[in-house]
């Protein structure tokens, strides 16, 4: 596996991102070890502490919550946020071959678990970041408490059913997909008039730009698009599949903040809160004149629902 690294200082004149940066190293999966880059608001604390972990998609990386993580904290909680293995500052595998979705799992299971010896943590989950966390929750009893959920699912299709004669990408994705997969160069921060409602400042779309100063380190953003399940053969989907039954007996509280413009995951909070017990008679809420990244075009309303649901922290 070759290994990619964005430039140390490559977000350090970003505006808005919070202290507290640091990198674990995990194992990569072939003898090698990637570098993870987080944001933790205080590194050292008891493990007694109550703690958020924020997981974000694609084409997004930690910098994405920064409105959230200051007022986390001033609640009284230790935040993490990590960056996907790919995105943000973490390395970068530099084949697409190199990323899966049991590997993103994987490798988020590592630094949490592994690394950060978390257990019992509330998860605020978005788009690629809601696969992984709510893999992560069915598969590590103890790690998870609560789940807030947004502009995100699980896809899921039952590995028992055959498969189809002829099979081939369709859907809403599909296009995309392939326009992804082909395009001479890939940049991330291109995407933001298509997920937002609002247009992006300048400096947010700078503050997306920044861990990527050369084309080569998008590779990972690139990656997500092609994991997309726009095949019924998706290799995601037994494990998937596996995840729901267990959180189909899920009671733990589980709170699903979407928007009411989001054009990526508009019904994705319809399973969760049907099939997962712990969603049950919480105050779910579609928040209006969000797309798919609420946190940049609600941000106040977004974390005004995300604090009121999760309340002070119990030290």
């Amino acid at each position: 596996m070759r290994i990619l690294q964005s430039p140390a200082d490559a977000v350090d004149d970003v505006g808005g991102y919070p202290a507290g940066r640091r990198w674990v190293e995990i194992p990569a999966g072939d003898g090698q070890r990637l570098r993870v880059h987080l944001i933790d608001t205080r590194p050292g604390e008891s493990p007694a502490a109550r703690t958020v972990v924020l997981l974000h998609g694609n084409p997004s990386w930690s910098y994405i919550w920064r409105n959230q993580i200051g007022p986390l904290v001033e609640a009284g909680y230790r935040v993490i946020a990590p960056d996907l293995v790919g995105m943000g500052m973490s390395d970068k595998p530099l084949d697409l071959a190199d990323y899966t979705v049991a590997r993103h799992v994987e490798w988020m299971r590592a630094v949490l678990v592994d690394e950060l010896e978390l257990s019992d943590v509330d998860m605020v989950l978005h788009d690629w970041g809601g696969i992984i966390g709510m893999r992560l929750a069915a598969e590590n009893p103890g790690l998870v408490n609560r789940m807030v959920i947004s502009n995100t699912g699980l896809p899921d299709r039952d590995p028992a059913e055959p498969l189809p004669d002829n099979i081939e990408a369709t859907g809403p994705h599909a296009d995309f997909q392939k326009m992804a997969l082909e395009a001479p160069v890939w940049e991330p921060w291109a995407m933001l008039p298509l997920v937002m409602v609002t247009e992006p400042a300048v400096e947010t779309v700078d503050g997306y730009r920044a861990p990527y100063p050369d084309p080569s380190l998008t590779i990972g953003s690139r990656a997500f698009t092609q994991l997309l399940p726009t095949r019924p053969d998706n290799p995601m989907y037994p494990a998937n599949h596996e995840a729901w039954k267990v959180l189909e007996q899920w009671t733990k509280p589980v709170l699903t903040i979407f928007s009411d413009r989001d054009v990526v995951a508009p019904h994705g909070w319809k399973a969760i809160v049907a099939r997962i017990p712990g969603a049950k008679d919480q105050p779910h809420t579609i928040l209006e004149g969000g797309g798919h990244f609420l946190q940049e075009d609600v941000p106040e309303a977004y974390t005004e629902a995300l604090l009121t649901w999760l309340g002070p922290a119990q030290q």
